[in-house]
């Protein structure tokens, strides 16, 4: 995608020079085999990340790392991505009477402390709604091509912090605490059938600030949309589950089959209108 010589986010915190440590291996590796499995995660995983937090206190040490010329370009390129969200959303808030609240972005190696708990890099990008950052060590993108078999390159990047922007802009419309208030009163698969939903509306978002930011920018080059593409088919819960443990259950998906996924980027994408993005309307 074309990025070079635009505006730079001031909302990114590198923390990229300090090391977090490794988790030890124990009752906290099994809590990252879940979230590894919970890839792009939004809403409910605070508790899966509380259940480590105990981990990551025990054995996290800091270490000053050196950043590369590469590390800091990678960091340049993301605080790109996060200034294009801010004009691309302050845009829609502000066509639909509102204000925009901007979150922040931290970049971290191996592990993080966060408002919503403890974080390793196996968790994947993540957004903790109670401080509103979002969260990505960027080794992630090099196992989302070989573990996951995405096409990799610098827009499939874009598309998973477009995602986790996506779960900011919930949580400030107040879709993500009616979810979490309606998940109180439901069954667990009634409640995954929410989290779905919730997923299935960030890679929406996703896609209408993909559409956005080209008429804005004319950011896209060819093959962009299809890394995005990928990316979101490699991480639908089907996918996971069938690497991961060999068979599919349905009714324990989270964040949506890689069909679902792939179509609601591109229907956020097609359409660029936020009033089709309700993705909760199918499970009523």
């Amino acid at each position: 995608m074309k990025w070079s010589g635009r505006r730079q986010s001031d909302n990114v915190e590198d923390r990229r020079g300090f090391s977090g440590g490794k988790i030890v291996a124990g009752g906290g590796i099994i809590g990252l085999i879940i979230l590894a499995i919970n890839l792009f995660m939004g809403g409910d995983n605070t508790e899966i990340l509380n259940d480590i937090n105990s981990q990551l206190q025990q054995s996290s040490s800091q270490e000053t790392v050196e950043l590369t010329a590469r590390d800091k370009e990678m960091g340049q390129f993301v605080a790109t991505i996060l200034a294009d969200t801010e004009d691309v959303w302050s845009k829609i808030f502000k066509e639909n009477g509102l204000t925009y609240k901007e979150p922040k972005l931290v970049l971290f190696r191996d592990a993080v402390q966060t408002a919503c708990g403890g974080a390793s890099s196996a968790s994947g990008p993540f957004y903790c709604p109670t401080d509103q950052k979002v969260y990505m060590d960027l080794a992630f993108f090099d196992e989302l091509q070989s573990r996951f078999g995405a096409k990799g390159g610098d827009f499939a990047i874009a598309y998973v912090i477009a995602h986790e922007v996506g779960h900011h802009v919930q949580t400030l419309l107040g879709t993500s605490d009616k979810v979490r208030s309606l998940q109180a009163k439901t069954n667990e698969k009634g409640a995954n059938r929410l989290s779905v939903a919730l997923e299935l509306q960030a890679d929406f978002y996703a896609g209408l600030w993909t559409r956005y930011n080209q008429e804005m920018n004319n950011i896209l080059e060819e093959g962009d949309i299809e890394e995005a593409i990928s990316a979101a088919n490699a991480v639908g819960d089907d996918a996971i589950q069938k690497r991961s443990q060999g068979q599919v259950i349905p009714d324990s998906f989270t964040h949506g089959t890689s069909a679902q996924r792939v179509y609601w980027f591109k229907k956020g994408f097609e359409s660029g209108d936020i009033n089709q993005g309700d993705t909760f309307d199918e499970i009523k």
